[in-house]
């Protein structure tokens, strides 16, 4: 009985780690591995700039729990559904997700599209064209599988991004400014003035990120059995996000000094600050990581796209399913490569973060309040405790 419990126990947290990882692999995209996206939100306030990043990643968990409960405790199948019966008896309210997240997905493709082309061009030389279609071709094929394909590549994706990026983010802390020194500094000079913005922006940042929610909580419909799952799920995603992101704010503090100064610093400020040390090997296992975030990212964001517009009315002509999703997935990836010329900071400052204020009123504040009291009724009224699966509860009731 007890080996049988323990085996119980490594399988939820085996599931909870994959659907971790895949979460953590979908935040680090474009935006994340560039620097970009620290820079705009984070590194530019200061040492309030972890208080953020804190903020950020907590809510980012909390709401993402509540979201995979509700969808795995009433058998969901698309973020539709989610929205549907988080803002029931107002379904209709549901419409304002999908302005949300299909701007949101042209954004984050655009931006995966545009860091593709400023590094890759700095990085290799590579013809901008070119390079879009190697990335538009591997994301169209992990793309057109189904589920299980983008929680295993994801997951795997998702190792290799964190280990080297801490890896990284290390090297670039211990040979930067002594970071100590540089939050004293800041701290001298500005005191507390900048902590509400951060705290905000950490609010804004949690709330756009929720583009990427909705392909992991269709990864954890099939994985996380319980609520205790859930529970595991998101504080794996909580940590691994926390220490990626963290520690990519943390080395660019210490170097903020220096990207600022140099031609595209601040469009790619972790690039020029690897590129300081002499180190080509460091330099390499950048780009690296570079591309696996693009396409991380691209694909975990397309993929809740496709998963929710692949069975609509108009395409069911189409009977083979992954020709039916590769048109969904070529159509976005063309719409968001216009969108990609006005610039990757542009797009991240000003596409993510009105759109950062709307998810807040329309996901972060109803999840947070609506959803936690459905859950927690809904639980209760279907005796369903954190350990029952929720398979067994549809069986008693």
């Amino acid at each position: 009985m007890k080996k049988k419990e323990n085996t119980k126990l490594n399988r939820s947290w085996m599931a909870a780690f994959s659907v971790a990882t895949t979460a953590f692999a979908a935040h680090a995209g474009g935006g994340f591995a560039t620097g970009n996206q620290e820079n705009t939100w984070f590194v530019s306030l200061g040492w309030p700039a972890i208080v953020g990043v804190a903020v950020a990643m907590l809510l980012l968990a909390m709401t993402i729990r509540e979201g995979q409960i509700m969808m795995n405790s009433r058998g969901l199948k698309t973020y539709k559904e989610l929205f549907e019966c988080l803002y029931h008896p107002l379904d209709k309210l549901e419409l304002l997700f999908e302005l949300f997240f299909n701007i949101m997905v042209l954004m984050v493709v655009a931006s995966c599209i545009s860091g593709a082309a400023s590094a890759l061009t700095q990085y290799f030389g590579l013809n901008y064209y070119l390079g879009t279609f190697v990335i538009g071709l591997v994301v169209l094929f992990l793309t057109i599988f189904g589920v299980d394909l983008i929680r295993r590549a994801s997951t795997y994706m998702g190792v290799v991004i964190l280990v080297l990026a801490v890896s990284i983010y290390t090297v670039g802390l211990l040979n930067g400014h002594n970071l100590l020194d540089v939050m004293r500094v800041d701290f001298s000079a500005h005191g507390w003035s900048q902590l509400p913005k951060a705290v905000w922006n950490g609010v804004t940042y949690s709330a756009f990120q929720w583009v990427t929610v909705p392909a992991i909580l269709v990864c954890g419909t099939s994985v996380l059995k319980t609520k205790q799952d859930c529970d595991r799920s998101m504080a794996l995603t909580f940590t691994l996000n926390m220490l990626g992101l963290g520690l990519a704010v943390l080395m660019l503090l210490c170097w903020q000094h220096y990207y600022l100064t140099q031609p595209n610093g601040t469009t790619l400020p972790t690039l020029t600050t690897l590129k300081s040390f002499g180190a080509n090997w460091l330099v390499a296992l950048y780009g690296l990581v570079l591309f696996l975030c693009l396409i991380s990212s691209a694909v975990c964001v397309i993929f809740g796209f496709v998963n929710r517009f692949e069975n609509v009315k108009f395409l069911q002509k189409v009977e083979n399913v992954p020709v039916r999703r590769a048109l969904v997935s070529a159509f976005i990836m063309v719409v968001s490569m216009g969108i990609s010329f006005v610039g990757l900071t542009n797009v991240v400052k000003y596409g993510y973060g009105y759109c950062g204020y709307l998810g807040i009123a329309i996901i972060i504040v109803p999840l947070l309040t609506i959803g936690f009291y459905k859950n927690r009724k809904f639980m209760k009224e279907n005796s369903q405790d954190a350990k029952v699966s929720f398979e067994e509860a549809y069986e008693k009731n």
